[in-house]
């Protein structure tokens, strides 16, 4: 067997499944939400999620999400190809990790991403430069479980139109702030305040695309007094206008 590189553009629907080979899955855009072996993690631009031979994972993005995956057949062709980095290939494959990459592995995903990944010498030493170049980055272990992130999405919208806290979502998940924080960070490289504000304004979108209600009374309805504040921070998020997101434009 060969390694396989291509580039796959993952939707809301959740995919789970394993399978023999091992899994480097890239970010280029967007946020992948994977769940490994039951603990969960995100896949974002400048960073790598290394699925293990056999694991079982699913994978899901709310808002679309563009991945370079690297495909690795097996532990011979490591061994073979890989020649000094092999053990230490070995060992990145061994266990699930989510590794941020630097500028350089940054540079080098963009480029084989834009490149001919259906040419099999690419591929193969795309593969090989992929693997020797992810030898020695840090990576951000897996919490050993998942954040309630459906307990925390059944509390945003019920009281939606209040003030929220994060010390609000640590009760929930029976952290402190600051352990929250960094459980927040490493699974999906955003703080619990941005979570807050992402679940309202996807709230406030979904109210604009399938309902009448006035603008005015959507922004109250998600915490926010002022309709300029509101439009400005739907603007951040989805680059356009509550009026324009309505239109469909």
């Amino acid at each position: 067997m060969s390694p396989s590189l291509t580039l796959r553009h993952y939707l809301e629907a959740p995919i789970a499944h394993s399978h023999d080979h091992a899994q480097l899955v890239f970010g280029l855009s967007g946020h992948l939400d994977l769940e490994v072996d039951g603990r969960g993690s995100q896949v974002r631009e400048s960073s790598v999620m290394v699925l293990p031979f056999s694991t079982h994972h699913a994978c899901g993005s709310r808002d679309g999400s563009r991945c370079l995956v690297l495909d690795v057949p097996n532990e011979h062709w490591v061994v073979q190809s890989l020649g000094e980095h092999a053990d230490a290939s070995r060992r990145l494959l061994g266990q699930p990790s989510r590794l941020t990459l630097n500028p350089r592995q940054s540079q080098l995903v963009q480029w084989l991403a834009h490149g001919p990944v259906h040419d099999p010498l690419i591929v193969q030493q795309g593969a090989v430069l992929l693997l020797a170049t992810l030898n020695h980055p840090q990576a951000q272990a897996l919490p050993g479980r998942r954040l309630p992130y459906a307990a925390f999405n059944a509390h945003i919208q019920r009281h939606a139109a209040h003030p929220l806290q994060v010390a609000d979502l640590a009760r929930i998940a029976g952290l402190s702030v600051a352990r929250l924080h960094a459980r927040f960070m490493a699974e999906r490289g955003q703080t619990p305040m941005d979570y807050l504000r992402s679940r309202r304004l996807h709230m406030a979108l979904e109210l604009l695309r399938s309902t009448p209600v006035a603008i005015g009374e959507i922004a109250e309805r998600v915490g926010y007094a002022s309709q300029s504040a509101f439009s400005a921070a739907m603007l951040r998020e989805f680059g356009a206008s509550p009026s324009a997101l309505r239109r469909g434009d």
